[in-house]
């Protein structure tokens, strides 16, 4: 099982825009809510665009709690 490094910071990406730049936008805004430092912010953009959308989807879900 993976754990999630953020598990308080929950977001919803059922039903919404499977757009990749959707997707990073809700969660980096999240992040940005909850106080996590530009710099963490950026280290996860950069590894989640690095690969394929499935990378980016599991990197999303290795961050915060995606519903």
């Amino acid at each position: 099982m993976t754990t999630i490094k953020y598990p308080k910071i929950k977001v919803t990406l059922v039903g919404g825009d499977g757009n990749a730049f959707a997707i990073l936008g809700k969660v980096m805004k999240a992040l940005q809510c909850a106080g996590v430092a530009k710099e963490e912010i950026n280290a996860f953009l950069k590894e989640a665009k690095s690969g394929d959308y499935d990378h980016l989807l599991a990197t999303c879900m290795k961050m915060v709690d995606v519903h």
